[in-house]
C-alpha cells in the first residue's frame, strides 16, 4: 500500500507548483516549496497562490491521516511578510478531529523561521476509506 507522501503526488497542481511533502503523522502534515522565478508575481514577490497551495496541501495531509478522505470546505489565510527566494515550509496541525469536520492550522515560515502567512481550513470528511496512511 503507498503512503501519504505517495498519494498526494497524484495532486498534480501541487506537484508542479514544486511542493514537496516533507512528513504526515496522524493529525500532521509539512511541506516545503522552493521559490523559483515562476512563483513570483509582479512586484517580485511570492506570489499568494503559490502559498495557498502550498498551505493547502500540508492542511490537506494533516486531515487525511486518518484513512478518511477529506476535503477542504472552506479556508482563510492572512499573509503577513512577503518573502523573494529560498524554501518555505508549511507546518500544518489538525486542531478538530472531528468525525465528519476537521479544522486545522497551517503556519508558513521563511528559512529563518519567521512566520510569512497563517492558514486555517476547515474540511468534510467523505466518508471513503482506505486511502494510504503515513502511520
Amino acid at each position: 500500500m503507498l503512503d501519504l507522501i505517495e498519494f498526494f503526488k497524484g495532486d498534480r497542481f501541487a506537484m508542479n507548483a514544486g511542493i514537496e511533502l516533507l512528513e504526515v503523522k496522524e493529525g500532521y502534515g509539512r511541506a516545503r516549496m522552493l521559490i523559483t522565478p515562476e512563483h513570483l508575481n509582479g512586484g517580485g514577490f511570492c506570489q499568494g497562490g503559490a502559498i495557498f497551495t502550498l498551505a493547502d496541501l500540508a492542511f490537506a495531509a494533516a486531515v487525511n491521516s486518518h484513512n478518511v478522505l477529506t476535503v477542504s470546505t472552506s479556508s482563510n489565510i492572512t499573509f503577513v511578510k512577503s518573502v523573494k527566494s529560498g524554501y518555505v515550509y508549511a507546518e500544518a496541525h489538525e486542531i478538530v478531529n472531528h468525525h465528519k469536520l476537521p479544522y486545522a492550522e497551517v503556519i508558513v515560515t521563511d528559512e529563518e523561521g519567521n512566520t510569512v502567512a497563517v492558514f486555517t481550513s476547515s474540511g468534510y470528511r467523505k466518508g471513503v476509506t482506505n486511502i494510504p496512511t503515513s502511520k
